[in-house]
Protein backbone atom coordinates (compact mmCIF):
# COMPACT_ATOMS: atom_id res chain seq x y z
CA UNK A 1 0.00 0.00 0.00
CA UNK A 2 1.37 3.44 -0.95
CA UNK A 3 1.99 5.70 2.01
CA UNK A 4 -0.44 8.63 2.09
CA UNK A 5 1.32 11.57 3.71
CA UNK A 6 2.39 15.18 3.22
CA UNK A 7 5.40 17.08 4.53
CA UNK A 8 4.57 19.75 7.11
CA UNK A 9 7.06 22.38 8.30
CA UNK A 10 8.70 21.57 11.64
CA UNK A 11 8.43 25.10 13.02
CA UNK A 12 4.72 25.25 12.17
CA UNK A 13 4.03 21.94 13.91
CA UNK A 14 6.10 22.83 16.97
CA UNK A 15 4.32 26.16 17.31
CA UNK A 16 0.95 24.49 16.82
CA UNK A 17 1.60 21.83 19.45
CA UNK A 18 2.84 24.44 21.91
CA UNK A 19 -0.26 26.58 21.41
CA UNK A 20 -2.54 23.55 21.68
CA UNK A 21 -0.88 22.42 24.90
CA UNK A 22 -1.37 25.92 26.29
CA UNK A 23 -5.00 25.91 25.23
CA UNK A 24 -5.37 22.61 27.10
CA UNK A 25 -4.00 24.23 30.26
CA UNK A 26 -0.24 23.61 30.14
CA UNK A 27 1.82 26.68 31.18
CA UNK A 28 3.60 28.38 28.27
CA UNK A 29 7.18 27.38 29.16
CA UNK A 30 6.18 23.79 29.82
CA UNK A 31 4.13 23.65 26.61
CA UNK A 32 7.17 24.74 24.65
CA UNK A 33 9.25 21.95 26.22
CA UNK A 34 6.60 19.35 25.36
CA UNK A 35 6.41 20.53 21.76
CA UNK A 36 10.20 20.61 21.45
CA UNK A 37 10.61 17.02 22.66
CA UNK A 38 7.88 15.77 20.33
CA UNK A 39 9.15 17.57 17.23
CA UNK A 40 12.68 16.31 17.92
CA UNK A 41 11.33 12.81 17.36
CA UNK A 42 9.98 13.75 13.92
CA UNK A 43 13.20 15.55 13.04
CA UNK A 44 15.15 12.36 13.75
CA UNK A 45 12.79 10.25 11.66
CA UNK A 46 11.17 8.54 14.66
CA UNK A 47 7.61 9.01 13.44
CA UNK A 48 6.16 6.72 16.10
CA UNK A 49 6.87 9.14 18.97
CA UNK A 50 6.37 12.65 17.62
CA UNK A 51 3.35 14.40 16.14
CA UNK A 52 1.73 10.98 15.77
CA UNK A 53 1.28 10.73 19.53
CA UNK A 54 0.48 14.37 20.22
CA UNK A 55 -3.31 14.03 20.41
CA UNK A 56 -3.89 10.48 21.62
CA UNK A 57 -1.18 10.21 24.27
CA UNK A 58 -1.18 13.79 25.57
CA UNK A 59 -4.16 15.95 24.58
CA UNK A 60 -6.68 13.14 25.05
CA UNK A 61 -5.21 12.14 28.41
CA UNK A 62 -5.38 15.74 29.59
CA UNK A 63 -9.05 15.81 28.59
CA UNK A 64 -9.60 12.49 30.38
CA UNK A 65 -8.22 14.00 33.58
CA UNK A 66 -5.39 11.49 33.94
CA UNK A 67 -2.53 13.81 32.94
CA UNK A 68 -1.92 16.96 34.97
CA UNK A 69 -1.20 20.11 32.98
CA UNK A 70 0.52 21.78 35.95
CA UNK A 71 3.77 19.92 36.61
CA UNK A 72 4.85 19.73 40.25
CA UNK A 73 8.53 18.68 40.11
CA UNK A 74 9.06 17.74 43.77
CA UNK A 75 12.56 16.78 44.88
CA UNK A 76 11.86 14.38 47.74
CA UNK A 77 15.48 13.40 48.37
CA UNK A 78 18.62 15.22 47.31
CA UNK A 79 22.31 14.40 47.61
CA UNK A 80 25.57 15.52 46.01
CA UNK A 81 25.31 13.05 43.12
CA UNK A 82 21.74 11.74 43.39
CA UNK A 83 18.14 12.86 43.67
CA UNK A 84 14.69 11.32 43.88
CA UNK A 85 11.85 13.24 42.23
CA UNK A 86 8.07 12.89 42.38
CA UNK A 87 6.42 14.21 39.22
CA UNK A 88 2.82 14.02 40.53
CA UNK A 89 1.54 12.82 37.13
CA UNK A 90 2.60 16.02 35.41
CA UNK A 91 3.93 16.43 31.87
CA UNK A 92 6.59 13.76 31.35
CA UNK A 93 8.62 15.85 28.90
CA UNK A 94 8.96 18.64 31.47
CA UNK A 95 9.85 16.20 34.25
CA UNK A 96 12.34 14.39 32.03
CA UNK A 97 14.14 17.52 30.86
CA UNK A 98 14.45 18.92 34.40
CA UNK A 99 15.58 15.56 35.78
CA UNK A 100 18.31 15.07 33.18
CA UNK A 101 19.46 18.66 33.62
CA UNK A 102 19.69 18.00 37.36
CA UNK A 103 21.85 14.93 36.67
CA UNK A 104 24.05 16.96 34.30
CA UNK A 105 24.47 19.77 36.85
CA UNK A 106 25.53 17.27 39.52
CA UNK A 107 27.96 15.59 37.11
CA UNK A 108 29.59 18.95 36.32
CA UNK A 109 30.56 19.24 39.99
CA UNK A 110 31.04 15.65 41.13
CA UNK A 111 31.74 13.72 37.93
CA UNK A 112 28.49 11.75 37.94
CA UNK A 113 24.83 12.42 38.60
CA UNK A 114 21.74 10.22 38.76
CA UNK A 115 18.11 11.15 39.23
CA UNK A 116 15.31 8.65 39.84
CA UNK A 117 11.72 9.76 39.11
CA UNK A 118 8.36 8.39 40.22
CA UNK A 119 4.81 9.37 39.30
CA UNK A 120 5.77 10.79 35.93
CA UNK A 121 4.05 10.25 32.58
CA UNK A 122 5.08 9.40 29.02
CA UNK A 123 8.18 11.50 28.28
CA UNK A 124 8.48 11.10 24.51
CA UNK A 125 11.63 9.69 22.91
CA UNK A 126 14.17 8.62 25.51
CA UNK A 127 16.94 9.68 23.14
CA UNK A 128 16.09 13.34 23.71
CA UNK A 129 17.51 13.16 27.22
CA UNK A 130 20.63 11.21 26.23
CA UNK A 131 21.21 13.86 23.56
CA UNK A 132 21.03 16.52 26.27
CA UNK A 133 23.95 14.87 28.06
CA UNK A 134 25.92 14.30 24.85
CA UNK A 135 25.55 17.95 23.91
CA UNK A 136 26.89 18.85 27.37
CA UNK A 137 30.00 16.73 26.70
CA UNK A 138 28.79 13.84 28.83
CA UNK A 139 27.61 10.26 28.61
CA UNK A 140 23.84 10.15 29.11
CA UNK A 141 21.78 7.13 30.11
CA UNK A 142 18.05 6.99 30.66
CA UNK A 143 15.30 4.43 30.88
CA UNK A 144 11.61 4.33 31.68
CA UNK A 145 9.01 1.73 32.46
CA UNK A 146 5.66 1.80 30.67
CA UNK A 147 2.23 0.19 30.67
CA UNK A 148 2.53 -3.60 30.40
CA UNK A 149 3.20 -4.81 26.87
CA UNK A 150 6.00 -7.39 26.90
CA UNK A 151 5.52 -11.02 27.85
CA UNK A 152 8.35 -12.73 29.76
CA UNK A 153 10.15 -15.44 27.80
CA UNK A 154 7.92 -18.55 27.64
CA UNK A 155 4.96 -16.43 28.78
CA UNK A 156 2.05 -14.88 26.88
CA UNK A 157 0.83 -12.29 29.42
CA UNK A 158 1.87 -8.66 28.96
CA UNK A 159 3.79 -7.89 32.16
CA UNK A 160 6.63 -5.48 31.37
CA UNK A 161 6.62 -2.20 29.48
CA UNK A 162 8.57 -1.65 26.28
CA UNK A 163 11.15 -0.17 28.67
CA UNK A 164 13.82 1.56 26.54
CA UNK A 165 17.41 1.63 27.76
CA UNK A 166 19.00 4.57 26.00
CA UNK A 167 22.65 5.64 25.89
CA UNK A 168 24.23 8.65 24.19
CA UNK A 169 27.68 10.22 24.09
CA UNK A 170 29.64 12.75 22.05
CA UNK A 171 31.97 11.56 19.30
CA UNK A 172 34.39 13.05 16.82
CA UNK A 173 31.68 12.69 14.18
CA UNK A 174 29.16 15.24 12.94
CA UNK A 175 26.61 13.58 15.23
CA UNK A 176 26.61 11.91 18.66
CA UNK A 177 26.20 8.20 19.24
CA UNK A 178 22.64 7.60 20.47
CA UNK A 179 21.27 4.11 21.01
CA UNK A 180 17.54 4.64 21.56
CA UNK A 181 15.42 1.53 21.35
CA UNK A 182 12.83 -0.44 23.24
CA UNK A 183 13.63 -3.75 24.91
CA UNK A 184 10.84 -5.32 22.83
CA UNK A 185 11.11 -6.31 19.17
CA UNK A 186 8.84 -3.36 18.40
CA UNK A 187 6.66 -1.00 20.44
CA UNK A 188 3.12 0.36 20.55
CA UNK A 189 3.98 3.55 18.69
CA UNK A 190 5.28 1.54 15.73
CA UNK A 191 2.20 -0.68 15.76
CA UNK A 192 0.01 2.46 15.86
CA UNK A 193 1.93 3.72 12.82
CA UNK A 194 1.36 0.42 10.98
CA UNK A 195 -2.33 0.62 11.85
CA UNK A 196 -2.63 4.16 10.47
CA UNK A 197 -0.94 3.06 7.25
CA UNK A 198 -2.93 -0.17 6.92
CA UNK A 199 0.21 -2.32 6.97
CA UNK A 200 0.49 -5.89 8.26
CA UNK A 201 2.87 -6.52 11.17
CA UNK A 202 5.87 -8.81 10.62
CA UNK A 203 5.71 -12.28 12.14
CA UNK A 204 7.28 -12.51 15.59
CA UNK A 205 6.49 -9.01 16.84
CA UNK A 206 3.42 -9.96 18.86
CA UNK A 207 2.46 -13.18 20.64
CA UNK A 208 -1.14 -14.22 21.24
CA UNK A 209 -2.53 -16.24 24.15
CA UNK A 210 -2.15 -19.41 22.08
CA UNK A 211 1.56 -18.72 21.56
CA UNK A 212 1.25 -17.81 17.86
CA UNK A 213 2.18 -14.53 16.17
CA UNK A 214 -0.50 -11.88 15.58
CA UNK A 215 -0.08 -9.60 12.57
CA UNK A 216 -3.20 -7.38 12.32
CA UNK A 217 -2.15 -4.06 13.93
CA UNK A 218 -5.71 -2.93 14.70
CA UNK A 219 -6.51 -6.19 16.44
CA UNK A 220 -3.16 -6.15 18.23
CA UNK A 221 -3.73 -2.66 19.68
CA UNK A 222 -7.06 -3.81 21.12
CA UNK A 223 -5.59 -7.09 22.34
CA UNK A 224 -2.73 -5.32 24.09
CA UNK A 225 -5.22 -3.24 26.06
CA UNK A 226 -7.35 -6.30 26.80
CA UNK A 227 -4.30 -8.27 27.87
CA UNK A 228 -4.88 -11.01 25.29
CA UNK A 229 -1.68 -10.33 23.35
CA UNK A 230 1.81 -9.20 24.23
CA UNK A 231 4.89 -7.84 22.51
CA UNK A 232 7.83 -10.18 22.14
CA UNK A 233 10.98 -9.08 23.95
CA UNK A 234 14.03 -8.02 21.95
CA UNK A 235 15.31 -11.21 20.36
CA UNK A 236 11.86 -12.63 19.72
CA UNK A 237 9.58 -15.36 21.01
CA UNK A 238 11.30 -18.05 23.09
CA UNK A 239 15.06 -18.54 23.52
CA UNK A 240 16.17 -19.71 20.06
CA UNK A 241 16.74 -16.13 18.88
CA UNK A 242 17.75 -14.92 22.37
CA UNK A 243 14.44 -13.41 23.47
CA UNK A 244 15.52 -14.08 27.06
CA UNK A 245 18.14 -11.35 26.68
CA UNK A 246 15.58 -8.69 25.78
CA UNK A 247 13.38 -9.97 28.60
CA UNK A 248 16.29 -9.59 31.02
CA UNK A 249 17.08 -6.02 29.93
CA UNK A 250 13.39 -5.06 30.13
CA UNK A 251 13.37 -6.35 33.69
CA UNK A 252 16.48 -4.31 34.54
CA UNK A 253 14.77 -1.14 33.31
CA UNK A 254 11.57 -1.99 35.22
CA UNK A 255 13.50 -2.40 38.48
CA UNK A 256 15.60 0.76 38.03
CA UNK A 257 12.45 2.70 37.11
CA UNK A 258 10.60 1.63 40.26
CA UNK A 259 12.73 0.18 43.03
CA UNK A 260 15.08 3.15 43.55
CA UNK A 261 12.22 5.63 43.99
CA UNK A 262 9.42 3.48 45.48
CA UNK A 263 7.49 3.85 42.24
CA UNK A 264 4.76 1.91 40.47
CA UNK A 265 5.49 -1.06 38.22
CA UNK A 266 3.99 -3.65 35.86
CA UNK A 267 0.22 -4.08 36.35
CA UNK A 268 -0.01 -0.84 38.37
CA UNK A 269 0.70 0.96 35.08
CA UNK A 270 -2.30 -0.34 33.14
CA UNK A 271 -4.04 3.04 33.04
CA UNK A 272 -7.36 1.78 34.38
CA UNK A 273 -8.82 0.38 37.58
CA UNK A 274 -10.65 -2.91 38.17
CA UNK A 275 -13.89 -1.35 36.93
CA UNK A 276 -12.28 -0.16 33.69
CA UNK A 277 -12.18 3.52 34.68
CA UNK A 278 -9.22 5.45 33.25
CA UNK A 279 -6.44 6.24 35.72
CA UNK A 280 -3.04 7.95 35.40
CA UNK A 281 0.02 6.04 34.19
CA UNK A 282 2.43 6.78 37.09
CA UNK A 283 5.65 5.95 35.23
CA UNK A 284 9.13 5.86 36.64
CA UNK A 285 12.31 7.05 34.91
CA UNK A 286 16.01 7.19 35.69
CA UNK A 287 18.61 9.58 34.30
CA UNK A 288 22.39 9.23 34.54
CA UNK A 289 25.00 11.77 33.44
CA UNK A 290 28.71 10.92 33.43
CA UNK A 291 31.16 13.78 33.03
CA UNK A 292 33.85 12.59 30.64
CA UNK A 293 36.24 15.27 31.86
CA UNK A 294 36.28 13.49 35.24
CA UNK A 295 38.06 10.60 33.50
CA UNK A 296 40.15 12.15 30.73
CA UNK A 297 39.96 14.95 28.19
CA UNK A 298 36.71 15.18 26.25
CA UNK A 299 38.51 15.50 22.91
CA UNK A 300 40.48 12.31 23.55
CA UNK A 301 37.26 10.43 24.32
CA UNK A 302 35.59 11.78 21.20
CA UNK A 303 38.57 10.82 19.03
CA UNK A 304 38.66 7.24 20.34
CA UNK A 305 34.89 6.84 20.14
CA UNK A 306 34.90 8.19 16.60
CA UNK A 307 37.68 5.81 15.59
CA UNK A 308 35.71 2.84 16.94
CA UNK A 309 32.59 3.87 15.05
CA UNK A 310 34.49 4.51 11.83
CA UNK A 311 36.17 1.12 12.14
CA UNK A 312 32.78 -0.56 12.47
CA UNK A 313 31.36 1.24 9.46
CA UNK A 314 34.42 0.45 7.35
CA UNK A 315 34.46 -3.26 8.17
CA UNK A 316 33.61 -5.91 5.57
CA UNK A 317 29.97 -5.89 4.50
CA UNK A 318 27.70 -8.84 3.90
CA UNK A 319 26.92 -9.61 0.23
CA UNK A 320 24.34 -7.21 -1.15
CA UNK A 321 24.66 -4.69 1.71
CA UNK A 322 25.45 -1.12 0.70
CA UNK A 323 26.77 0.10 4.04
CA UNK A 324 27.11 -0.45 7.78
CA UNK A 325 25.60 2.05 10.19
CA UNK A 326 26.33 2.99 13.79
CA UNK A 327 23.71 4.22 16.27
CA UNK A 328 22.59 7.79 15.66
CA UNK A 329 23.77 7.85 12.04
CA UNK A 330 20.42 7.10 10.43
CA UNK A 331 18.70 9.67 12.66
CA UNK A 332 21.30 12.27 11.63
CA UNK A 333 20.73 11.46 7.97
CA UNK A 334 16.99 11.72 8.47
CA UNK A 335 17.48 15.20 9.89
CA UNK A 336 19.59 16.23 6.88
CA UNK A 337 16.90 14.85 4.57
CA UNK A 338 13.97 16.34 6.45
CA UNK A 339 15.24 19.72 7.63
CA UNK A 340 13.94 21.48 4.51
CA UNK A 341 10.88 19.24 4.15
CA UNK A 342 9.38 18.87 7.62
CA UNK A 343 7.53 16.03 9.33
CA UNK A 344 5.58 13.26 7.63
CA UNK A 345 1.88 13.72 8.38
CA UNK A 346 -0.42 10.99 7.09
CA UNK A 347 -4.13 11.47 6.39
CA UNK A 348 -5.26 10.30 9.84
CA UNK A 349 -2.85 12.68 11.54
CA UNK A 350 -4.04 15.48 9.29
CA UNK A 351 -7.56 14.91 10.61
CA UNK A 352 -6.29 14.83 14.19
CA UNK A 353 -4.49 18.16 13.77
CA UNK A 354 -7.61 19.75 12.33
CA UNK A 355 -9.70 18.29 15.15
CA UNK A 356 -7.42 19.72 17.84
CA UNK A 357 -7.21 23.08 16.07
CA UNK A 358 -10.98 23.39 15.79
CA UNK A 359 -11.58 22.20 19.35
CA UNK A 360 -9.31 24.89 20.79
CA UNK A 361 -10.20 27.49 18.12
CA UNK A 362 -6.55 28.01 17.16
CA UNK A 363 -5.64 30.34 14.30
CA UNK A 364 -3.80 27.89 12.05
CA UNK A 365 -4.19 26.82 8.43
CA UNK A 366 -2.37 23.78 7.05
CA UNK A 367 -1.34 23.46 3.42
CA UNK A 368 -2.88 19.99 3.20
CA UNK A 369 -6.33 21.60 3.60
CA UNK A 370 -6.04 23.32 0.21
Amino acid sequence: MAEDFVWVDFDLLESFMSDAFQAAGVPREDAQICAEVLITSDKRGIDSHGIGRFKRIYIDRIKDGILNTETNFEVVKDGPTTAVVDGHNGMGHVIGKRAMQTAIDKAKVYGMGMVAVRNSTHYGIAGYYSLMAAEAGMIGITGTNARPSIAPTFGVENMLGTNPLTIGFPTGEDFPFVLDCATSVSQRGKIEEYSRLGKTLPEGWVIGEDGSSKTDPGEVLKALVAGTAALAPLGGIGEETAGHKGYGYATVVEILSAALQNGSFMKDLLGHDAQGNKTPYPLGHFFIAINIEAFLGLETFKQIAGSILQGLRNSRKMPGAERIYTAGEKEHEQWLFRKNRGAKVDSKLQNELIEVRDEFDLDYHFDFED
